[in-house]
């Protein structure tokens, strides 16, 4: 919270159309697709083992295209495409999750692995060309309004989160994660199916990415096989900057999307003033680096006070 205080007023001194109504409801949506990724990086860094998933940014471009193909060369109708696709980007994290879970491949090498193939995957299929020609009511979900909220953020990032925050504090799956992410040999002794639980969670991964892809879909008019470059270290980015621990057992859902609204005012208010886009990524690296700094400070403050206590 103090430093989305500090980014704002930086940003309003950037620029003067910084802070007004239109710009800061504008800018929700750019950071639709990115929440909902970061929501899934979350529980999967939370679940620990050295969790991560590198490949949900190319899981959206080929969630994409494959929407794409359905709609404009295979004439399935676009909200039954819409509903297809979910299960698509549920077999994709699927894949990802038998890997890292059962075949036992590291997280970071296994969805390295994956979102090249998943990447090349949907290059080859569209040979390299962007696919249009959606009906122009789907244009609704990246474009519409409700109460003058963007449609994306009412319609998926607000049920998303509540569904995964009540999961995550008020059910048994909620508790598995946690103490999975804290010491999964006690867990497995305990009697959770640790695998079976993080090969929920890389398949959750892929459900959101493939909502990801609807809409950025929607938002661009297009399918394109490029859409999701980059929103993986993003992700990664704010749900570290979220309070999420990098070794598992510690995260924050909510603190989560105030990280995403932090990432998507620092590139709102610097495209508002003419930086460099460049200037962007180094922005967004910055904040990465910082926040693991922070985060193994506070780990390592908390360890020598309860090393104190005992």
């Amino acid at each position: 919270i103090a430093l989305m205080i500090v980014v704002v007023v930086v940003m309003s001194l950037l620029s003067p159309f910084f802070l007004t109504v239109s710009n800061l409801l504008g800018m929700t949506r750019f950071g639709a697709v990115l929440a909902l990724l970061a929501l899934g990086q979350t529980l999967v860094i939370l679940a620990g083992n050295g969790g991560i998933d590198l490949s949900v940014g190319a899981m959206v471009s080929l969630a994409g295209v494959i929407f794409g193909l359905l709609v404009t060369q295979y004439g399935v109708n676009v909200w039954v495409a819409t509903f297809l696709i979910v299960f698509v980007g549920a077999g994709l994290g699927a894949i990802n999750g038998l890997i890292i879970s059962y075949v036992g491949v590291p997280p970071l090498i296994g969805t390295l692995g994956m979102q090249w193939a998943y990447g090349a995957i949907a290059l080859v299929l569209t040979a390299g060309r962007p696919l249009s020609g959606f009906p122009a009511d789907f244009g609704f979900i990246g474009a519409g309004r409700i109460l003058e909220i963007p449609a994306m953020i009412v319609l998926f990032v607000v049920p998303v989160f509540l569904i995964l925050q009540f999961v995550l504090i008020r059910t048994v799956l909620g508790r598995w994660i946690t103490l999975i992410g804290v010491n999964d040999r006690a867990a497995r002794f305990s009697g959770i199916p640790v695998k079976r639980t993080r090969f929920l969670l890389y398949t959750l991964n892929g459900v959101l990415a493939a909502l990801g892809a609807i809409i950025m879909s929607s938002w661009l008019m297009s399918a394109r096989p490029d859409a999701g470059m980059g929103l993986e270290l993003q992700s990664i980015t704010v749900s570290v900057l979220g309070g999420t621990s990098i070794f598992g057992g510690v995260a924050s859902l909510p603190g989560t999307l105030l990280a995403v609204l932090i990432v998507t005012m620092v590139a709102s208010g610097l495209q508002l003033a003419n930086i460099n886009a460049v200037w962007q990524l180094a922005v967004l690296g910055f904040i990465l680096l910082l926040a693991v700094a922070l985060n193994q400070w506070v780990v390592r403050r908390v360890a020598r006070r309860q090393g104190l206590r005992v």
